[in-house]
């Protein structure tokens, strides 16, 4: 029996005592079922969902306030030091981890997805070479949903699975399509002897005919930081693949959702804005004069990478990234990285600092993505767009769930502030 099985919140509303029933679920604090609610003509207002629970789902958890990430019960860090991505992709998506057998399968059946339609990458030679990525991925998204319309039963979980298989292996062509077009270079075919980072960086910076070896070290950094972005529960994007879902859609055009509300720099592009914010401070010596401005509440400049609207500890992904920053740098033999060196101070100062341990303002995954994928030779453009590659993998897994069980149409209400009820006027007595 579920944990809050039985127990009831009694709520007095107008007098009258309404019982709402409590669920607990496996882990985390009971959830309060509000739907009785609406049968007395009430709902609750809460803005931006920060305290409601949209949907069930046993893919992730998050304890923000411990630093805790949990996928499928695997601690993040345990997976970030024993896994790789596409493993975690099965782990999302299944909800084990595969067997030497079933990984190799996963990982041929992905790999089977990585090379782009001819329709679709004539779609990505008529985009100017200024476009952002974001904007290409969520053009490629919908040209997928216009290629792979008729005949998707979205019922059938084969048929699930299948697309979030070609979702999941499609998406390093994507993004280094995107890489390509920008620097108005040739399209590159993946190669079927190398891993699913090894060919993103392979795409996207290899040149046709030519020899070009992705460094290993640039690999692996790269499929941790893809792993670390796998999944994070129902984030604005995730909650938007699930919304858009609800109502039948495509599931490219579903991803395609989630690939858009990524784009805010309020939730995929911090880690662009960290590089932003480091580059405007120079050097090491002028992060005492910043950290002044950050504090003052009349100056609008802020430290990005810092804080977490769900973490109030030490985001665990953080912790992990860190160590590959410093694993990365060594393995290149950069001993006095001046950009690694402001990082690391910044970093001090936020665990030291009474002002920013009082506000709980660590540094999070975004801090130190952004400085890895810069010495990869990413560009700052394209820093979210790599983030999206290795998030496709919730969301895929998060819309498969949605769709296996019974599930309603998203539709939340609002608290109406607007005019009353009022009779037009011709225009003539305006």
């Amino acid at each position: 029996m579920a944990k809050g099985a039985g127990k009831v919140a009694r709520l007095i509303l107008n007098d009258a005592e309404l019982d709402l029933p409590l669920h607990g679920g496996s882990e985390g604090p009971d959830v309060m079922d509000v739907g009785p609610l609406s049968a007395q003509g009430h709902f609750t207002y809460d803005p931006g969902f920060a305290s409601t629970a949209s949907c069930e789902s046993s893919i992730t958890y998050i304890d923000g306030d411990a630093g805790v990430l949990l996928h499928r019960g695997y601690p993040i860090e345990q997976l970030a030091e024993h896994s790789n991505h596409l493993e975690v992709c099965h782990l999302l998506l299944h909800g084990e981890l595969p067997d030497a057998a079933e990984k190799q399968r996963f990982i041929e059946a992905a790999r089977g997805f990585g090379a782009v339609d001819e329709t679709l990458a004539a779609l990505f030679q008529s985009f100017r070479q200024d476009a952002h990525p974001m904007a290409m991925l969520i053009s490629a998204l919908g040209g997928l949903a216009s290629l792979h319309h008729k005949g998707l039963n979205i019922q059938d979980p084969e048929q699930r699975l299948r697309a979030a298989l070609q979702l999941i292996g499609q998406m390093p062509a994507l993004a280094a399509m995107c890489c390509k077009v920008r620097r108005g270079e040739a399209f590159v075919p993946p190669r079927p002897d190398l891993g699913y980072a090894a060919n993103l960086l392979h795409m996207a910076f290899a040149a046709p005919g030519k020899d070009w070896e992705a460094n290993p070290v640039f690999a692996k950094a790269l499929d941790r930081i893809l792993l670390l972005h796998a999944d994070h529960e129902q984030n604005a994007s995730t909650s938007t693949v699930r919304l858009a879902g609800s109502t039948g859609a495509n599931p490219f055009a579903c991803i395609a959702g989630g690939v858009a509300a990524l784009w805010g720099p309020a939730h995929g592009g911090a880690n662009e804005a960290v590089l932003r914010m480091l580059d405007r401070i120079g050097s090491e010596r002028n992060i005492d004069r910043f950290v002044r401005k950050a504090k003052d509440k009349d100056d609008p400049f802020r430290l990005m990478g810092f804080g977490h609207r769900v973490y109030k500890n030490y985001d665990p992904r953080a912790k992990v990234i860190q160590q590959t920053c410093h694993e990365l740098f060594e393995a290149l033999g950069v001993e006095d990285s001046p950009l690694l060196r402001m990082a690391q101070r910044l970093e001090r100062i936020a665990l030291e600092d009474d002002y920013f341990v009082e506000r709980k303002l660590y540094p999070n995954v975004d801090f130190y993505s952004g400085i890895i994928l810069k010495a990869i030779g990413i560009p700052a453009a394209m820093f979210t767009a790599i983030f999206a590659t290795g998030r496709t993998a919730g969301w895929v897994a998060h819309w498969h769930e949605m769709l296996s069980g019974p599930y309603r149409l998203g539709r939340p209400r609002q608290l109406y502030m607007g005019p009353r009820r009022r009779d037009f006027v011709p225009l003539q007595d305006r």
